[in-house]
């Protein structure tokens, strides 16, 4: 459907006629007939407008391949105005997005890692007689100081990504050839994804293949068994590191595009659903200290907390049906 078509359709939907969409756009009506007529094309600024006064998306309007109409969740404006991401703006998170895929996922990879000293060293107390307080305090130590630098790395990436929350969170408009751009850098990381999705889940899979060597050769060995789990650990970790640093920048394009889990219903829906789901967990903690003051039976009640695991979903599933209706 071409532009002029477009036009036409929006234009009779909203109940409108040539004279009164003359009258919106601040134009003459002859200027909205040849629009129609496919005769002229408006300029970058009136198409913002039509944009605007639609309530569709730049995108919609200017690409003849896209039939469907894609809306923006701001019709004629009204209720405020989306916030809009500039090229400038999508650029720069997909590159920040990059850079800190890799360092998130080497701090994912030091988190796997960091128990093999302490396991290594636990053993080592009992196969050599080396003192178990200065083994497990050493062991411990390693892993606090490891764990504490991949927390650091997590903090610190975070930082760098912090003004791009709202992509995640709200629904917003692109600019005009932002969505095009996203698009085509997707479409060029998508063999690397691919490849890195297959990699990772066979280096996933065959971290077992060290513990099954380690019972074949000699099953007894404390020692070996614990340095086959070392290489458990440590192939699972390098197969985690290659997932997760894909998944982020594949996430990132899905965040720009609002595709997947970031659809502008699934935004909305999260919204709306915030609200139910802090009341319902205040509720059975409520219920858990009364419960556990008047009974004196702290024992048992972890089962309120079962209970309440096993019933959330069917609260989402009921606001998620609520929200559609």
């Amino acid at each position: 459907m071409i532009f002029a078509d477009k036009i036409i359709q929006l234009r009779k939907k909203n109940g409108w006629s040539q004279e009164e969409l003359a009258e919106q756009m601040n134009v003459s009506r002859q200027s909205v007939s040849k629009w129609e007529s496919a005769q002229s094309i408006p300029d970058i600024e009136k198409i913002i407008r039509l944009s605007e006064l639609f309530g569709v998306s730049i995108d919609y309007l200017l690409k003849d391949e896209m039939e469907d109409v894609e809306y923006t969740g701001c019709e004629s404006n009204e209720g405020g105005e989306l916030r809009r991401v500039s090229m400038e703006e999508a650029s720069d998170f997909i590159k920040v997005k990059g850079e800190t895929a890799s360092k998130i996922a080497f701090g994912v990879f030091l988190c796997i890692l960091s128990p093999i000293c302490l396991i290594i060293l636990s053993a080592a107390s009992e196969e050599y007689g080396l003192s178990e307080n200065i083994a497990c305090g050493t062991g411990l130590v390693v892993l606090l100081g490891i764990v504490a630098a991949a927390v650091s790395i997590f903090i610190s990436s975070g930082k760098r990504t912090a003004d791009y929350e709202f992509l995640e969170k709200e629904i917003f408009e692109t600019e005009y050839g932002v969505t095009g751009m996203v698009n085509e850098r997707k479409k060029q990381y998508r063999d690397t994804y691919n490849k890195s999705l297959t990699i990772g889940s066979v280096l996933c899979i065959c971290s077992l293949i060290p513990i099954f060597a380690g019972i074949i050769i000699n099953e007894s060995s404390e020692m070996l068994m614990i340095i086959m789990l070392s290489c458990m650990l440590l192939i699972a970790g390098v197969g985690v590191m290659i997932l997760t640093k894909s998944c982020i920048i594949w996430e990132s394009f899905a965040k720009l595009l609002q595709e997947g889990d970031y659809t502008k219903d699934k935004k909305s829906f999260c919204s709306a659903s915030s609200a139910a789901s802090t009341i319902y967990w205040l509720g059975f903690t409520a219920a858990y200290l009364i419960y556990n003051f008047i009974t004196d039976n702290w024992g048992t009640s972890w089962i309120i907390w079962v209970a309440a695991g096993v019933l959330y979903p069917v609260l989402s599933s009921v606001c998620r049906l609520f929200y559609k209706k």
